[in-house]
């Protein structure tokens, strides 16, 4: 069953959208092998058919896909990743005409998997891609962005709401957690870019601390975004409404231990002492990581971390 193909040639650029997009087969030249494996899911099936993954000269293939499975993309390294799923979109974007569209894609990962990397990079790709597609029938007219990425690190509480919690000390030594973000308030803004196509989000100022009020603007032109955060894919109260909004639900797969190891150098190149990084590390990084790892069960597309010193 082919769902969708898309080259950087004008003529290989086809669309069916009718059939699902989640799987696609698309050409890549110059890589090499990147595999999908299917993994088990107890919830709804994506695809309704049974059968197996298999690559043929440089080619991924979805031959057909068994039921209560989720795809698993695993390459020799991320950059190959990165073409994939941006491969994956472009066809999405290409094939809708309304002005409102949204594909809203929810990447989830604990702390120190890659998240921000992996999402800037994919929407640049789509974006070159994009540029690519538009050049075939204008070569004079500049391509718009396409694709932008939404940070959950925005809904952050501010500092003063943490200060005004039952224990403060605790509520910053535990800043992160999923108690420390306004889940009501993110839910509010994605539902606003469901509905209207266009929103103003708040970032994140990590020398200050405190979230940026109206600093990310996704415009009618995106129609493709990429929301990242540790605690999209939760099933419990509002974070299971706003894993609802999600067109996708990815997940990166990475090692723990490497994936704290990333973290425990993010808190000393911030100036932490050895002994606090470490600390946080055991008291509130590493519990949250478990708990979003937890999580990759309601993804629909795990994504395989490759090491990145490789």
């Amino acid at each position: 069953m082919e769902v969708s193909s898309f080259s950087t040639t004008c003529k290989a650029l086809r669309h069916r959208p009718s059939e699902s997009l989640l799987l696609q087969k698309t050409w890549f030249p110059k890589w090499n092998q990147v595999h999908l494996f299917p993994k088990k899911r107890d919830s709804m099936p994506l695809l309704s058919q049974s059968g197996a993954l298999a690559w043929k000269r440089n080619r991924i293939q979805v031959l057909n896909c068994h039921l209560k499975e989720v795809p698993v993309i695993e390459a020799g390294c991320m950059d190959e990743i990165y073409d994939i799923l941006a491969n994956r979109l472009v066809p999405v974007a290409a094939a809708e005409s309304n002005p409102n569209f949204k594909h809203i894609v929810g990447l989830c990962g604990p702390p120190g998997a890659g998240k921000s990397t992996l999402a800037s990079s994919v929407a640049t790709r789509v974006n070159e891609l994009w540029a690519q597609r538009s050049s075939c029938f204008d070569s004079q007219v500049e391509s718009p962005e396409i694709a932008t990425v939404l940070p959950m690190d925005g809904f952050h509480l501010y500092r003063h709401q943490l200060d005004a919690m039952k224990d403060p000390k605790e509520a910053h030594a535990r800043r992160g957690s999923p108690w420390t973000f306004d889940p009501e308030r993110m839910l509010k803004c994605l539902t606003k870019l469901r509905n209207e196509g266009s929103v103003y989000a708040p970032s994140f100022n990590h020398g200050v601390g405190d979230p940026v009020e109206d600093d990310i603007f996704v415009s009618l032109q995106h129609k493709v975004v990429i929301v990242e955060g540790n605690y999209l894919l939760l099933d419990e109260d509002v974070w299971r409404d706003i894993s609802s909004i999600f067109d996708e639900k990815w997940f990166i797969d990475v090692d723990i231990d490497k994936s704290m190891q990333r973290v425990l150098k993010r808190h000393i190149s911030t100036g932490k002492p050895l002994d606090v990084a470490k600390w946080r590390i055991d008291y509130n990084d590493r519990p949250n990581a478990e708990l979003i790892i937890k999580s990759s069960k309601n993804a629909d597309l795990i994504i395989k971390s490759v090491d990145i010193s490789r």
